[in-house]
């Protein structure tokens, strides 16, 4: 292949990618959905425009980890902190009831799986797949019913927030016992040892960022040393304690969450992704998708693993709300809020993918759980809340 076809595929991906956003947008989805359906659009499967090539998955890596370092960054560790152990109950509710869901419905499907053994290990990683949480479309939908800022709104945005960090800890221990030279103990002191250094490291490096912020306060010197140190945990992460890069990149993310600068890295990082790396990423899972080997079994999958999905977040979320003393109808609201999928569901699934632990084919139940659940929550939020006169909340 001629070197420079890489050009011609980066313009090709950027334009699809952008307009299909745009499309998704307008019609009120989130528009990674709009990029994934490019990406399935001009790949293999369909146009055969753009062939995926080990340069591409390169820069889709470099995506994912971007994504995950801004996500690291837009954390709010005051809020999370605030909102106590109720929504850290939540939380631990909306990983663990998907988690069993998950595996339970991939065993129905394809049979039991032994302890340890690699169809055991995918089973559970579906499982995986279904813990994320991506409240951005949640949010929006509070934010137009003018809920966001009440109990319920405060309550399932710091959950999806630890929901998502205990997911990727989840996401970590999978991957590291899947290894075939690992040891339950081995990954068990790894990943302590590893956030036990980014407590004591990060304390140290957020003081020095954030003095150094202080005497360069909105330089682009700021952004650019938070991307080496994103990269760094990183490449620290996988490599030393063989754990998924993209923690190392969200450890490095909410170590700078908290300095002055922190929107303004977060903004530079935006526009790299936005302009280039997203959409590359995004497309990538389009290509990877393979929707020739789609049969009725993937299809019939696809459907119980997206009604499992919203399931388990509604019964976990809101059952554990209810005992916290939340009322029937707030319990509820909780649950469907906390039950949209996005990015963190595809980052994990691209993981899944290059560990082996997932195959392409899967890519279509998960593509089609994100369109679902950011088209089903906002309508079903604003049911909830039409049902009670939109009342203030408590």
């Amino acid at each position: 292949m001629n070197a420079y076809t890489i050009f011609k595929d980066l313009a090709i991906i950027i334009i699809f990618a952008k307009l299909f956003g745009l499309l998704a947008r307008k019609l009120r989805a989130p528009q990674v959905v709009g990029e994934i359906i490019a990406g399935l659009l001009i790949g293999p499967s369909v146009l055969g425009l753009v062939q995926q090539t080990d340069f591409l998955t390169q820069m889709a890596e470099i995506g994912v980890i971007l994504l995950m370092f801004s996500a690291g960054l837009e954390t709010d560790l005051k809020e999370l902190l605030k909102t106590g152990p109720i929504a850290f109950l939540i939380a631990c509710a909306g990983v663990f009831v998907p988690l069993v869901g998950g595996t339970l419905l991939y065993m129905g499907f394809y049979g039991v799986a032994p302890w340890g053994s690699e169809n055991f290990y995918k089973a559970v990683f579906i499982g995986v797949i279904m813990t994320a949480t991506s409240v951005s479309i949640t949010v929006q939908s509070l934010k137009e019913l003018g809920k966001l800022k009440g109990k319920v709104g405060t309550t399932i945005l710091s959950a999806a927030i630890i929901d998502d960090v205990i997911g990727i800890v989840v996401l970590t221990f999978v991957v590291g016992f899947k290894s075939p030279d690992s040891n339950p103990g081995k990954v068990v002191i790894n990943t302590v040892l590893f956030f036990a250094l980014a407590i004591v490291v990060g304390f140290l490096l957020f003081k020095l960022f954030d003095s150094f912020d202080e005497r360069y306060p909105h330089t682009r010197r700021i952004p650019i040393l938070g991307l080496a140190l994103c990269f760094f945990f990183a490449y620290v992460a996988e490599t030393y304690f063989g754990i998924a890069d993209i923690t190392g990149a969200y450890v490095a993310g909410i170590i700078l969450c908290s300095i002055r600068d922190s929107e303004y890295i977060a903004e530079k990082m935006d526009t790299e992704s936005y302009m280039l790396f997203g959409p590359v990423f995004f497309a990538s899972i389009g290509l990877k998708t393979n929707i020739e080997s789609v049969d009725g079994g993937i299809l019939l999958f696809s459907i119980g693993f997206v009604i499992v999905a919203l399931i388990c977040k509604i019964i976990g979320c809101g059952l554990v709300a209810k005992i916290c003393k939340f009322s029937t109808s707030d319990s509820l609201k909780i649950g469907v809020g906390m039950m949209t999928r996005g990015e963190v569901a595809l980052i994990v699934s691209q993981k899944g993918l290059s560990v082996g632990l997932l195959s392409p084919v899967y890519f279509t139940s998960v593509i089609l759980l994100i369109i679902v659940s950011s088209v089903s929550t906002p309508v079903m939020l604003k049911l909830l809340y039409s049902r009670e006169g939109f009342k203030e909340d408590n």
